[in-house]
Order: structure tokens, then C-alpha cells, then sequence
């Protein structure tokens, strides 16, 4: 178990041990130290208030991370997901839920190293590296039945 990480899910399935070793790769991929980090997994109407309140954006997505570090190589931060997201993604670019969950948590990480997706050029750097991640580390982030 990775030290000073707290993984929350309201959905049963996603499987917290494989988030613990996902953000382990991670952190050992980055050299990264981690101060405190928060993976939380909500229902998209809980993500949608947020996203209104804290980033006055007025749409669904289906991550939105907190950056609260001051340095670039120590992981100070939250990461929230919406999982219903996660199964709408999942079915339309035709993944498993489980590799479309370890991609959001791979493209979080990546905004907490200061990756960036507001526009097209930082956008297509930032998913490239999300595509690596996702492919080098393919973890089933949901508990096997």
C-alpha cells in the first residue's frame, strides 16, 4: 500500500489494492514523492457540483484534479472521478470499464505533473503520455467477480 494515498469509492467494484499499485508505478515511473494524495470515485451529479462550485464550469466530465503541491516531484492533491462517466466512456470507445478507470486515474496523475490540457497543442502531449501510461500500466481498477 502506497503511504499517504486514501482511495474512496461509492461503486463496490473499483478495486482499491489495484489503485494502491497503479499510483505505486506511478510513482516510481515519476520518482515522485507523495505528501498526500486523494483518489475519490463519485456519482456524476456529485462531480457536476463541484465542477460548478470550484471551477465554475457548468458541464459533466468525468475527472477533475486539485493541485495543492508547491513542488513539481511531490504529490500533493486530489484526484475525483465519476465513475458513471467511467461506464459511459468505457462502453463508447468500446474498453473495459476497468482500463477506461485506469486512464482516468493515469490522466489525474499526469494534471498533478503539471500536464496540461487547455489547448490543442498541450492537449495532444498530454494524451500521448496518458496513452503510454495507459498501455505500459494496464490495470483492471475493478474487482474481479
Amino acid at each position: 500500500m502506497v503511504k499517504n494515498l486514501q482511495v474512496y469509492s461509492q461503486d463496490s467494484s473499483v478495486n482499491k489494492r489495484a489503485v494502491h499499485k497503479l499510483i505505486s508505478s506511478l510513482k516510481s515511473e515519476f520518482n515522485l514523492a507523495i505528501s498526500s494524495l486523494s483518489i475519490s470515485f463519485i456519482n456524476s451529479e456529485e462531480l457536476l457540483d463541484i465542477n460548478k462550485e470550484y471551477l465554475n464550469h457548468d458541464y459533466e466530465t468525468d475527472v477533475i484534479t486539485f493541485n495543492y503541491s508547491k513542488k513539481l516531484k511531490e504529490i500533493d492533491g486530489e484526484i475525483l472521478i465519476s465513475y458513471e462517466e467511467a461506464k459511459r466512456n468505457a462502453k463508447n470507445f468500446k474498453v473495459t470499464y476497468g482500463k477506461e478507470l485506469c486512464r482516468l486515474v493515469i490522466h489525474g496523475m499526469l494534471h498533478l505533473l503539471n500536464f496540461d490540457d487547455k489547448d490543442q497543442k498541450s492537449k495532444k502531449i498530454m494524451k500521448q503520455a496518458e496513452n503510454k501510461l495507459t498501455l505500459k500500466y494496464n490495470f483492471a481498477l475493478f474487482a474481479s467477480k
